[in-house]
């Protein structure tokens, strides 16, 4: 990756897995200038998802790199290293990737992602959509809500850029706690990357993440 000018917009690539609510949302963001960024490319690791449609519409290039073509996570990140390079991408937003990467040097400290959950609380291996909600209404917490943090090599143990949190209501269900925790993500995603912008003009980067 190479970063741009600081007139230039942040170039973002986004990897999904699904349905492209994440992508649909910084969309609309971007469409409504409450996010200065563009988003040349989109990599998926299923064929066939919504997300892709949700990239093709607004006219961005797609790529889906699959496991079983690539069946280790070094294998998987130098292809879709590969892909990126054209496209000088100054960070990578994971949008509900679900495949394992290997963190490779170029990727250290601009690759951000999403968890529903007050974290290190319900992350790791396995806590992914509705599971993880469906753990914390097991667990009888009150409140929950969710986190933005740089990846690294451990499953949603990078350091904590953004938390907000929502009470836990009597009568919520996984779908209706999912549902209110996705409206969070939405608010927060964006301002994590807006913030993520303000420190590269600054020069201070990663840096300015990891303090905030």
């Amino acid at each position: 990756m190479t970063g741009t000018q600081a007139t230039e917009r942040l170039q973002v690539a986004v990897f999904l897995s699904g349905t492209g609510r994440t992508l649909e949302n910084l969309l609309e963001r971007r469409v409504s200038g409450g996010l200065e960024i563009d988003i040349p490319v989109v990599i998926s690791s299923r064929s066939g998802v919504r997300g892709l449609d949700v990239a093709s519409t607004a006219g961005i290039e797609t790529y889906v790199v699959r496991r079983r073509e690539h069946p280790t996570p070094s294998e998987m990140s130098a292809r879709i290293q590969e892909l990126l390079v054209p496209h000088q991408i100054d960070l990578i937003v994971l949008a509900g990737f679900l495949s394992q990467l290997e963190i490779l040097p170029e990727w250290e400290g601009r690759m951000l992602n999403i968890h529903p959950s007050l974290l290190p609380l319900f992350g790791g291996r396995g806590l992914y959509g509705h599971r993880v909600h469906e753990a914390v209404l097991a667990s009888g917490m009150q409140v929950t809500g969710c986190t933005v943090h740089l990846v690294n090599a451990e499953y949603d143990a990078g350091p904590i850029v953004l938390q907000r949190c929502l009470p836990i209501l009597e009568d919520d269900t996984p779908e209706s706690l999912g549902a209110r925790v996705f409206d969070l993500e939405c608010e927060m995603y964006p301002e994590a990357i807006r913030m993520f912008s303000e420190g590269r003009r600054h020069s201070h980067g990663v840096e300015s993440l990891k303090r905030s």
